[in-house]
């Protein structure tokens, strides 16, 4: 099931028995379940009518006990369950022993006094197990992917919105340049940019540039951007802005090798006709950086990644032989990619 047509009819009051949440988007699926708390639960009998589990550390068999126990002055109950490998493919960290048949047999006649709530941090289910297609088959499965750049784009605006500040194109795509792809960060430079604005305000990508820190890792994505885009002077005031903050010189070479690698085998795949979902899906990367790294190969051609990848690794060794200074050489390297 899509999450929006679960929340729509969750909000409608057709609330199902059971729900399996999966995916990496953990910010997401927290916001759903707390819309869960907040649509079924009032808010004084949260205490003792929402009921939280680790299949890390409890076997399955009570959490089904405490499914078909009645709840205690309230008519309903929401019970969340975070899954260690029951529904996934990962091999179990813990010697809690699963009697999975009992899970089996709860989805065959769930009660209808509690909504019982399995979270799997996972990309993918591993549909081999019977738990799964027999979850699949009783209730709705909703996945948490990781958003596409017009969906994460979409969602920056209506957070602003919700916070009724404005904010146009230029300053979202420099937030997410800036801060990155969680959502978790996200929200809160979004509440703390939405406070400078004001109720009915807007955000300007200036302001974005004054209060928004950038990371280690996305300075040196900029650090990279200006060096595709030949702005050698930007590009060496972040390195110097990062050895301040005492950055270890060995450390920003290997994110600087992270990212060319990245735009090599995106420039590889798109010669393949991959489309962005497809990439950052065999990367492991968010739709949005495969976008940003697939326009920055555009600069460079394939003979020339290959080398400033071997420069990079050449500098590795000499670095950690001693035979370069670690600041000078990555200095040095950057003048000369820059050049």
């Amino acid at each position: 099931m899509e999450l929006k047509e679960a929340v729509k009819q969750i909000r409608a009051g057709k609330v199902s028995p059971l729900y399996l949440c999966y995916g990496t988007e953990k910010y997401r699926i927290k916001e759903f379940v707390a819309m869960l708390e907040t649509e079924l639960i009032e808010e004084d009998q949260r205490a003792f009518a929402v009921a939280h589990y680790d299949l890390a550390e409890t076997p399955v068999e009570v959490v089904v006990e405490e499914a078909e126990t009645a709840p205690f002055l309230v008519e309903r109950k929401l019970v969340i369950v975070r899954d260690s490998s029951l529904f996934t493919a990962g091999k179990e960290s813990t010697k809690v022993e699963h009697r999975v048949e009992k899970l089996l047999e709860y989805l065959g006649n769930p009660a209808d006094y509690t909504v019982l709530v399995f979270l799997a941090y996972a990309e993918k289910l591993d549909e081999r197990k019977k738990v799964v297609k027999s979850f699949k088959a009783a209730a709705p499965v909703i996945a948490f992917a990781p958003m596409g750049e017009n969906e994460l784009a979409s969602w920056v605006t209506k957070r602003f919105q919700k916070h009724s500040v404005s904010i146009g194109s230029d300053g979202v795509e420099l937030l997410l340049k800036r801060a990155g792809t969680s959502l978790g960060t996200l929200s809160a430079e979004i509440e703390k940019l939405s406070l400078f604005a004001g109720e009915g305000g807007s955000v300007q990508a200036g302001d974005v540039e004054k209060l928004v820190a950038i990371g280690t890792e996305q300075s040196v994505f900029v650090l990279v951007e200006h060096i595709a885009n030949l702005k050698l002077q930007q590009a060496m005031g972040v390195f110097y802005d990062l050895l301040k903050q005492r950055e270890e010189p060995i450390k920003l070479l290997s994110l600087i090798a992270r990212q060319f690698r990245i735009m090599l085998q995106v420039k590889e795949m798109s010669g393949q006709n991959y489309s962005q979902q497809q990439m950052a899906g065999q990367l492991g990367l968010h739709p949005y950086a495969v976008k940003i790294a697939a326009e920055q190969a555009k600069r460079f051609d394939m003979a020339k990644l290959r080398h400033i990848l071997a420069s990079v690794a050449k500098l590795d060794h000499e670095i950690k032989t001693g035979a370069v200074d670690k600041v000078f050489g990555l200095e040095m390297f950057l003048l000369r990619l820059g050049a």
